[in-house]
């Protein structure tokens, strides 16, 4: 039999366990529904209709040094922001979260560094809210410093991702560039999903999204319609998807330009699959400076692809040479390898429905095109498939009949 003691006792200590238990599981549950701390602009002094580059910096500045998880935003409503650098690394995870619409200064003085907005070394980093990025191009497209043919390098980028690192950047719009919409530089593991790029077609040197020395890099789902190209994978790009995008108007999905610098980067893996491409200018495509500096491009693929009323839906190009800005008879010096075109259908507004363009200097290598479907009605005659310095491996149907060999 138990002593009155030895019973109280080990109630005692059920008891003091049992609070243990509910308080260490009241802690977990907190921690776990907790809310992560929130910048949000009007905190301080943003406000609708006004300008909000220094809301905005002391609210990025509050976020980045918060332990954990933290988000800036910026509410629903019209704001003015000139240019801002939003720069890591930052103490935790953070999100900067756009619900409303912000717009840049509209001429070109007020930008010294080339771009709008830049986010600049990140580590776990979301751009998010369903906002708009309102570039105000139209106050500086046609004017006399940017007109024509003229290249606009001078005007700002809208947004600009400099290494970022493990980054998520979804359901944004960005609206009318100056130039480029977005740029990537340096960055790893990053995923553009649900993004709204939006500028006429005659807007210049507008695109979409330019990525160059990056990797890992994901763009799904997403619509750019611009005035130049929707996507553009420069020199140091690996392991690239492009996924489910529509592009139209503008200029197509291209590797390249490369071989215009000196140390370029390898170009390697490259995938743009389940892509719409209408009214371009090109579909897809791969080009290269004559006259070029060495360099490699391989193990790039393109599949499941339409053309609607596109000029050229398929082409490799290294003869590019736009402005007439290089000796364009002396030939590519960038090694193409390991690329195949497979599964593309639709309509093409000239003849010119495949045109693999491949350097006499260092003639394409491994190219498979596997069924190809493109129509063209115009009056100087049928579709072609042409092929020059390169001797393509074919299967499956083709229309128009394969290339023979130049």
């Amino acid at each position: 039999m138990f002593s009155n003691q030895y019973y109280n006792n080990n109630i005692m200590g059920l008891k003091i366990n049992m609070g243990s238990t509910i308080a260490l599981l009241l802690l977990l549950a907190y921690a776990a529904n907790a809310q992560p701390g929130v910048f949000d602009i009007r905190k301080y002094g943003g406000k609708s209709n006004g300008d909000i580059t220094q809301a905005v910096i002391k609210a990025w500045q509050g976020a980045c040094q918060t332990a954990g998880r933290s988000k800036v935003v910026i509410p629903k409503g019209i704001y003015r922001m000139g240019a801002v650098t939003f720069s890591g690394p930052c103490k935790g995870r953070i999100e900067f979260q756009i619900q409303g619409t912000v717009q840049a200064p509209g001429g070109r003085g007020y930008f010294k560094s080339g771009s709008w907005v830049t986010f600049l070394r990140i580590d776990g980093f979301t751009l998010s809210g369903g906002g708009t990025f309102d570039g105000k191009g139209k106050s500086v497209w046609g004017t006399k410093s940017c007109s024509g043919i003229k290249y606009c390098g001078d005007l700002p980028i809208s947004l600009r991702f400099d290494f970022i690192s493990n980054g998520l950047i979804q359901g944004i719009t960005s609206l009318d560039s100056k130039q480029f919409h977005i740029n990537l530089l340096g960055c790893k593991n990053v995923t553009f999903q649900r993004v709204n790029i939006i500028a006429p077609g005659n807007s210049p040197n507008t695109d979409g999204i330019h990525l160059g020395r990056s990797s890992g890099i994901r763009i799904l789902d997403t619509k750019i319609a611009t005035g130049d190209d929707c996507v553009s994978i420069g020199d140091g790009s690996r392991d690239i998807l492009v996924q489910r995008v529509t592009c139209g108007p503008g200029h197509g999905i291209s590797i390249g330009s490369l071989g215009k610098y000196t140390n370029e980067e390898p170009v390697v893996g490259v995938k743009v699959l389940d892509c719409t491409m209408t009214n371009t200018q090109n579909g897809v495509r791969i080009k290269t400076w004559p006259n070029s500096f060495a360099g490699t491009a391989s193990d790039l693929h393109f599949e499941n692809l339409v053309m609607n009323n596109v000029d050229y839906p398929v082409l490799i190009d290294q003869s590019y040479c736009p402005w007439r800005q290089c000796k364009a008879q002396v030939p590519s010096k960038i090694k193409i390898s390991d690329v195949s075109f497979k599964n593309i259908k639709g309509t093409a507004n000239t003849k010119g429905a495949v045109k693999l363009i491949c350097s006499k200097a260092v003639p394409c290598k491994n190219v498979k095109v596997t069924d190809i479907d493109i129509r063209y009605q115009g009056k100087d005659g049928p579709a072609t498939f042409q092929c020059t310095n390169v001797n393509p491996t074919l299967g499956g149907k083709h229309n128009p009949p394969p290339c023979t060999v130049k």
